[in-house]
């Protein structure tokens, strides 16, 4: 069975780190293109950064960029989201995705074909 499992989420002060992670099981992660998304309150789920299969090329929002990270840990089958100096507006229920294919192709929705259950992200003081 196919399944993506976020964790890693919590309550962080402004200016604070979080590291989540997305393990995947029936699969191998090393094969696919994998994307974080998040979903604020009352926003639509955005993509936010995106490593691709082949040489691990990163992609990120640029309202992220400079502060998260994506990496991988083949041992693992282990996705990780690095997140550092978050800011309150980083406030969401955090995705990861799988695109059945070799590179990021971009943050459509449509696009990714299994998700994980989410991990909620609250930055407040």
């Amino acid at each position: 069975q196919l399944q993506l499992v976020e964790s890693g989420g919590g309550l962080v002060q402004p200016g604070g780190s979080l590291r989540l992670s997305c393990a995947a099981s029936g699969f191998i992660l090393d094969y696919y293109a994998i994307a974080w998304f998040r979903e604020a309150p009352g926003k639509e789920r955005e993509g936010i950064s995106c490593i691709s299969s082949d040489d691990g090329s990163t992609d990120y929002a640029d309202s992220v960029k400079g502060r998260f990270t994506t990496s991988r840990d083949s041992a693992k089958n282990t996705v990780y989201l690095q997140m550092n100096s978050l800011k309150p507006e980083d406030t969401a229920v955090y995705y990861c995705a799988v695109e059945y294919g070799v590179y990021c192709s971009g943050y459509e929705i449509d696009a990714y074909d299994d998700w994980g259950q989410g991990t909620q992200v609250t930055v407040s003081s």
